[in-house]
């Protein structure tokens, strides 16, 4: 057991995700970078208000990794846990993550990627 000490901090925070069930698809100056009919959205509300714009997390599958370069960049989340960083070669730095060993309730996004909004173009049709 895993569970994300966030919770019981703040147990009017909610975080859900779910399939998206739409083709996610995120371009860099035009370039597709990732294309995915696989796409989890995640959904975060405190007491009833969205806090953050939908995030889409994609499989590495569906991602050009080969433009993808590891950094060395940590974040911690007390609601997911610990996200690692890539940087995009030859363009942003720091511009996706991923939650490799997530906490419990956050589970389907394990090992998924996921890209800033105002570093890359990102459309759900």
């Amino acid at each position: 057991m895993n569970p994300a000490p966030g919770f019981k901090k703040y147990p009017n925070h909610q975080v859900s995700t779910r399939p998206a069930r739409v083709r996610v698809e995120v371009k860099y100056q035009g370039e597709l970078i990732a294309d995915s009919r696989r796409a989890v959205e995640m959904h975060e509300t405190h007491v009833g208000k969205v806090v953050a714009p939908v995030v889409y997390y994609m499989p590495r599958e569906d991602v050009r990794m080969e433009r993808l370069a590891r950094s060395d960049h940590q974040t911690h989340c007390p609601f997911k846990g610990d996200a690692s960083y890539y940087s995009l070669t030859e363009g942003p730095e720091n511009a996706v993550w991923s939650y490799e060993a997530p906490y419990d309730e956050t589970a389907a996004i394990r090992g998924l990627l996921a890209f800033y909004p105002d570093k890359f173009e990102i459309s759900a049709s």
